[in-house]
């Protein structure tokens, strides 16, 4: 079995693209909890970047479709929406459904670089993160899942032969914010 967390960045200096003192030091509490990783996967985006190495991790590739949402897909969707509205727009088929397929299909090739009984962490973006979550997971009870994911939280998946199975991640109540 290989372990998969897959997590939205963390706070960035808006209009800019590099953290916030606040985004690295929820970036740090996050890692106290975290698991020791084998494979550190991000976007090619500065925040998803600089989010790992806040969590005091080395960056051992950066995946450009890891930060490309179409805008079909943002448009089709919007962001942020509860995962009920992504699973609807999933199922649905059209942009959405493609784009998640794909992330679901590249998760699950980073999966297979993680050493069997491994842990691989991906940084990501939102709405990516949710569109490649209801796709990897199609039969959960994806209403149940709430809001849209905050920053730094996301998706764990545990890959074991062709079945996969997982559940959310969340940040602690009082750290959780949604923004773009």
């Amino acid at each position: 079995m290989r372990t998969l967390d897959i997590r939205r960045h963390t706070m960035r200096r808006k209009p800019g693209q590099h953290l916030s003192r606040e985004g690295i030091i929820l970036a740090r509490l996050v890692a106290e909890d975290a698991p020791v990783y084998d494979l550190v996967v991000t976007s090619t985006i500065p925040r998803a970047v600089e989010t790992a190495i806040a969590m005091g991790l080395e960056v051992d590739q950066c995946i450009e479709k890891l930060g490309q949402l179409p805008d079909a897909v943002h448009a089709g969707v919007g962001w942020p929406s509860a995962f009920a509205r992504i699973a609807q727009a999933v199922a649905a088929g059209g942009p959405a459904a493609r784009f998640a397929e794909e992330q679901g299909r590249l998760w699950q090739e980073i999966a297979t670089q993680v050493p069997d009984g491994g842990r691989g962490l991906i940084v990501s973006h939102g709405l990516i993160v949710e569109l490649g979550a209801v796709a990897s997971l199609p039969d959960a009870n994806h209403a149940t899942w709430g809001e849209a994911i905050g920053y730094c939280e996301g998706v764990r998946l545990r890959y074991d032969g062709d079945a996969v199975s997982g559940g959310l991640l969340r940040v602690p109540e009082g750290h959780r914010l949604i923004e773009n």
